[in-house]
């Protein structure tokens, strides 16, 4: 249980789910943050209004929550899909809740020279190979999987398919960088071959208060093929 002072914390998850920065949110707990993990609407069977059809609705929908419950000092922490989803928030706070953003491995942004691999055109081996430092480590067979996640899995897809059916990308979003004035940290495995360092580096580059860090021998989610290189990374972005 966390106290009535613990400093709140978002964080946000991509595409696989939520369970993909559940060691994010149990880190954060530790160190006394008041963590709220959100399962996304339409994931993991839950229920999506017709209202929200785009990522951006999404990042309206936690920006109210943030509101609704007066939350201000907020860290955001997004990975993958919930980076672009945190991105879009900060740039996007003129209330000035959120007080610090780490980026892990986002998407959503048009990086020249550095494009999105098309995630939807890989079979399970394909996402293995181009998402994971060790592929063979981490690479998971579908179809032996219980039918309930098999399941589970083709209607997370199918969400973020129809919440990115313009492309993995908003083209406005990469410009209104700019307006995010808190520290933000942006984590990138050297290995992630979905979204390349350099699109790392174009995020850092467009924030004012940014730093970039590459985690060694770590695809697109650090957090979980190389957790204490990038709990490091996040313990002394929070420290300073």
């Amino acid at each position: 249980m966390t106290s009535s002072t613990s400093r709140p914390a978002l964080v946000l998850h991509g595409g696989g789910g939520p369970f993909t920065v559940a060691s994010l949110a149990n880190h954060l707990t530790g160190m006394n943050f008041d963590v709220t993990a959100p399962t996304h609407p339409g994931w993991n069977g839950t229920a999506r209004a017709e209202s929200i059809s785009t990522v951006a609705d999404l990042a309206t929908l936690y920006l109210d929550y943030l509101a609704e419950h007066d939350l201000r000092d907020v860290l955001v922490v997004g990975s993958s899909l919930g980076g672009w989803i945190g991105a879009d928030m900060a740039a996007r706070d003129t209330d000035h809740r959120i007080s610090a953003l780490v980026l892990i491995d986002a998407v959503g942004i048009e990086a020249p020279g550095a494009p999105i691999r098309d995630f939807f055109g890989l079979d399970a081996r394909g996402v293995a190979e181009y998402a994971w430092h060790d592929s063979e480590r981490y690479y998971v067979d579908p179809t032996t999987l219980p039918a309930a996640q098999q399941a589970a899995q083709r209607g997370n897809m199918a969400t973020m398919a129809s919440l990115t059916a313009n492309g993995m990308i908003d083209p406005t979003l990469l410009g209104r960088l700019a307006q995010i004035a808190v520290p933000t940290l942006v984590i990138w495995g050297e290995s992630d071959r979905i979204v390349t360092p350099a699109y790392g580096a174009a995020f850092a580059d467009a924030i004012a208060d940014a730093r970039l860090t590459i985690i060694d021998e770590a695809g697109h989610l650090p957090h979980l093929e190389q957790p204490e290189s990038t709990f490091a990374a996040l313990d002394a972005f929070l420290a300073a």
